[in-house]
C-alpha cells in the first residue's frame, strides 16, 4: 500500500512512527524540538495505515509491519536508518527493527507498546498525589479522561500542550482504526525472543497508565546497548510533558548513533 510522509531535511535517514491514531506530524511535534541545529538527518515521519494521508488497509498489526517495509523499500531501499517510534509506533518500530536488525543504524523506543493488549499490560498505580485544580479546565472535553490517564505531568501547561498535539493532527479513519484494535493488534511475535545490537535508548514515564514502564524495563534483555530512563513526573506524552530532558535522551542517542549533537 502507498503510505504518505512528513518529510525535513536532508541526511542520513531518521525514520519515526507516531502514536497509534496520530498522524506523521504529531511525532515531528515531539522530535524535531528536540535535535539539534543543523542536525545532518533526513527525517520522515510516516502516517501509519488509517492516519493522516495514509488510508486504512491492512487487517492486523503484522500487516502493518509490512507495509512499513515496503515504505521504507520504496523511500530509502537499501540504505541503513536509524528509527524512532512512540507508543504503538514504538511497538512497530521494535517489529521493524526484529524483522532487518542490520538495517536499523539506532533505535529509540519512547512510551512503546510491549504488551499491545491492555489487559496484559503492567502499569502504575494512579498518583497518591492529588492533581491542581481546574488543571484540565483548558482542553477539550472529549479529552480529559484520556489525559487524566496519560498524564505525569498532571499541570495545566502540559495539558494544554498535549491537547494542541492531539486535536492538530489530521483526519483519521476512525472505523479502521477501532477494527485494528479490535481484531488484529497484537502481532504474531510479539514477545518472541530476538536480540539487537545497535544503540538503543528506551524511554518511559514513571506515571505512563497507558503503556507503563515495567515492560519496557523487562524487554532490555533483547537490547543489550540500550540505555533506559524512567522519567518522574511524565507519562504517556513524555516529550511533551517533559520537553528538555526528552532532548537531552535524543541527542545522547544520536551521539551513540555518531550523529553530531
Amino acid at each position: 500500500m502507498s503510505m504518505t510522509a512528513h518529510v525535513y531535511g536532508d541526511g542520513f535517514p531518521l525514520i519515526g512512527l507516531s502514536w497509534f491514531g496520530l498522524d506523521g506530524a504529531a511525532m515531528a511535534a515531539a522530535v524535531e524540538p528536540a535535535l539539534p541545529e543543523a542536525t545532518p538527518l533526513q527525517r520522515i515521519y510516516p502516517d501509519l495505515p488509517g492516519c493522516g494521508r495514509t488510508p486504512g488497509g491492512p487487517k492486523d498489526s503484522d500487516g502493518v509491519v509490512d507495509a512499513v517495509l515496503e515504505f521504507l523499500d520504496t523511500r530509502i531501499g537499501s540504505r541503513r536508518f536509524l528509527l524512532a517510534g512512540c507508543s504503538y509506533g514504538g511497538y512497530i518500530a521494535a517489529a521493524v527493527t526484529r524483522r532487518r536488525p542490520e538495517q536499523v543504524a539506532g533505535l529509540m523506543l519512547i512510551c512503546s507498546g510491549v504488551k499491545i493488549r491492555p489487559e496484559d499490560r503492567e502499569l502504575p498505580e494512579p498518583p497518591d498525589r492529588p492533581a491542581p485544580e481546574g488543571w484540565l479546565s483548558g482542553v477539550p472535553d472529549d479529552l480529559r479522561e484520556h489525559l487524566s490517564l496519560a498524564l505525569g505531568d498532571r499541570t495545566g501547561g502540559a495539558a494544554e500542550r498535549v491537547a494542541a498535539v492531539l486535536t492538530s493532527s489530521a483526519s483519521r479513519d476512525d472505523e479502521y482504526l477501532a477494527r485494528l484494535r479490535a481484531t488484529g493488534y497484537q502481532l504474531s511475535d510479539e514477545g518472541a525472543p530476538s536480540i539487537y545490537r545497535g544503540p538503543t535508548t528506551v524511554v518511559s514515564g514513571r506515571q505512563d497508565r497507558i503503556a507503563g514502564y515495567a515492560d519496557q524495563f523487562r524487554a532490555l534483555s533483547s537490547f543489550p546497548y540500550a540505555s533506559f530512563s524512567a522519567l518522574a513526573d511524565a507519562g504517556h506524552y513524555l516529550p511533551f510533558e517533559r520537553p528538555d530532558a526528552f532532548r537531552d535522551l535524543v541527542r545522547e542517542w544520536l551521539a551513540r548513533c555518531h550523529i553530531g549533537r
